[in-house]
């Protein structure tokens, strides 16, 4: 399947340094692919750069195979992590303007908007202004927003952030709905548990480089270290004569043992001390967040295999 966004060896620098550096990544027709890093690491001048907002100083952007400075607006939406809906302004109208922005035919556009505002329980609330929702049904109609116009490449900044536990699975099954479309979808979060569920694809930037990429399923198989989490009342130097352990994290009764690579469960549980407090023990392996946390304190873990 061809890619409707590539990008090839991006690279944007300010007055204080380089923000992004040589990034590639592409995304294609119903794919979803997050890109991930901590704060600082280039996320937002990457999807700047996409939007046509910034000019990278190296590299391009294509866009179905097309080099191009800028994607025709009314074949992206973006739902930026800075919300900003004018306040005095009724649900309905807002949509619609956005529609309009996007050249989208108004009759389509009202259907669409009391659709989603139905799917989203907000259909008493079309005439409604802006400034008397509340956070999460803000959300909500900035979502729809940047949907609302039908657009070939959606780009999503935190879309779940200050969101409750129902409405970002609302928005998750919504997002993974519109990929079944044939979307393309770029998205970037710091909710690690629904990425899991969601993305098809990873790019991990660490201070504007690329460290990680790849099919979750990939970077997981690469990542593949278990970890042992054990309750009980156990000191750090007990824990330390444990072989095989990479490293060890401790938080009141709970600890924590990451360990090494290509080791067999079997014999290893055979060698924990038998002064051990063992409450309860729980082995699985490596989350998506333990990766993301060894990448973003530039852990050894780094050292991934492209």
């Amino acid at each position: 399947m061809a890619n409707v966004l590539e990008v090839k060896g991006l690279g944007k620098r300010f007055k204080y340094g380089a923000i992004i550096e040589n990034l590639s990544f592409h995304v294609k027709k119903g794919e979803i692919m997050a890109i991930l890093g901590p704060n600082g690491a280039g996320k937002s001048t990457t999807i700047r750069s996409v939007l046509g907002i910034l000019y990278p100083d190296e590299g391009e952007i294509l866009y179905q195979g097309e080099s191009i400075k800028k994607i025709p607006p009314k074949r992206i939406g973006y739902l930026p992590e800075e919300r900003g809906l004018y306040k005095n302004v009724k649900v309905i109208d807002i949509l619609l303007y956005f529609a309009d922005l996007k050249d989208y035919p108004i009759l389509k556009a009202k259907q669409r908007a009391r659709f989603y505002l139905k799917k989203f329980g907000l259909e008493d609330k079309e005439k409604v202004r802006m400034e008397e929702l509340s956070k999460g049904m803000g959300q909500k109609i900035q979502f729809i927003a940047s949907i609302i116009h039908e657009p070939e490449i959606l780009i999503l900044d935190e879309p779940f952030s200050g969101l409750d536990p129902v409405s970002q699975e609302l928005f998750r099954k919504e997002i993974k709905e519109l990929a079944d479309q044939g979307t393309a979808i770029l998205l970037s979060s710091h909710q690690m548990n629904l990425i899991e569920t969601l993305g098809d694809r990873l790019l991990f930037i660490h201070k504007g480089k690329e460290v990680v990429t790849g099919s979750i399923h990939d970077v997981k198989a690469q990542y593949s270290n278990y970890k042992c989490t054990i309750r009980g009342e156990n000191t750090r130097s007990l824990l330390e004569t444990i072989p095989m352990v990479d490293r060890i994290e401790q938080k009141n009764k709970t600890s924590i043992l990451f360990l090494e690579k290509e080791v067999e469960l079997t014999r290893w549980l055979s060698t924990l001390p038998k002064k051990l407090d063992i409450q309860e023990l729980r082995l699985d392996r490596i989350s998506l967040h333990d990766i993301f946390v060894s990448i973003a304190s530039g852990g050894k873990d780094l050292a991934y295999e492209k």
